[in-house]
């Protein structure tokens, strides 16, 4: 069975298609102010992704095919059980392959492109990094070849990801069934991964599915609408900007390093992270309490309490409490 590993090209034209159908809704509803600016710049990094997308694939085959020589088992495509397999390494892998992007500032200075975006779009999507497999992100599938998955179907599976992703990001579709949202990436929850609310950051890396958030503690409820974007806007639509707006600042950064501990931890620690303090990291943020937490007055705090009481069991202190927020 020969395996289509160029199934995103094929795909273009209905994300093209979707796109402008979105985009006449959301300017008809006037919820799209920056229609031509944000589609253009989404555009443009899409394009230079699908130029270099030749060399990064092939230098993800060559590597993919030189772990599968050295395989230790066998594992042919042509079984089903290879493949259900296959899509749940593949989905576990996303996951850190994600989270660490997040995490690790040298990664993340490729992945901050795609949350760069202020306004959220099935355009979005089309908002890529030039440089996320240059940077080495395709390595996390490297454990997968040498157990014996086909480079093919490893590529297949990667390609079916994507695709899946591309109608997360909107804001035209509201909550899905509850089974839905307990298992699957949803655009609820892929609405709280691009927020910049310090609550959404680092939350939801889920690929197709959104257990292995639940499973290492990464998961967030869309408990009110997200600020789109960086916790500090870039402010330009300029493609080449946005490309190097993370990078220009790792490189300001590192030529300021006093010694080399602060030279590793510019490069490799969690962004934010400052010698000085004067920037913080995600964590960093997240221990410190909102100012109005103390009363209850923070809208996504109450929020939040609310969703917990529903899920816990009826009481006379749950009433008294409900009455309250």
């Amino acid at each position: 069975m020969k395996i289509d590993t160029n199934i995103i090209l094929h795909a273009i034209p209905a994300f093209v298609l979707l796109i402008i159908i979105e985009a006449i809704y959301l300017v008809k509803e006037h919820r799209f102010t920056n229609t031509k600016k944000d589609i253009l710049a989404n555009a443009g990094l899409g394009l230079g992704f699908v130029i270099l997308s030749p060399v990064t694939k092939g230098i993800n085959l060559i590597v993919y095919t030189l772990a599968y020589e050295h395989r230790i088992f066998d594992l042919p495509h042509n079984l089903w059980l290879a493949w259900i397999l296959c899509f749940i390494a593949d989905d576990f892998t996303f996951y850190w392959c994600h989270r660490m992007s997040h995490e690790v500032r040298f990664l993340w200075a490729s992945h901050q492109v795609h949350h760069s975006g202020e306004f959220f779009s099935l355009s979005a999507a089309f908002r890529q990094s030039w440089t996320s497999n240059l940077t080495g992100g395709f390595l996390f599938w490297v454990w997968m070849p040498f157990i014996g998955f086909t480079p093919a179907i490893i590529m297949f599976m990667k390609s079916l990801t994507a695709i899946y992703q591309f109608w997360l990001h909107t804001e035209t579709i509201n909550k899905l069934p509850r089974w839905l949202e307990a298992i699957f990436n949803t655009p609820s929850h892929h609405r709280v991964h691009h927020g910049s609310d310090v609550e959404y950051l680092d939350k939801n890396h889920g690929g197709i599915t959104i257990v292995w958030d639940k499973i290492f503690g990464t998961y967030q409820e869309e408990i009110h609408t997200p600020k789109y974007g960086l916790t500090k806007n870039i402010g330009s639509y300029n493609p080449i900007v946005i490309f190097l707006f993370e990078w220009k600042n790792i490189f300001k950064d590192l030529r300021r390093s006093k010694n080399v501990r602060e030279f590793i931890n510019y490069l490799f620690n969690a962004p934010g992270w400052s010698s000085d303090g004067k920037s913080k990291t995600t964590k960093q943020l997240q221990r410190k309490p909102h100012k109005d937490c103390s009363s209850c007055t923070n809208t996504s705090c109450t929020k939040q309490m609310m969703l917990q009481l529903q899920s816990s069991p009826d009481t006379p202190i749950k009433s008294l409490l409900k009455n309250q927020l």
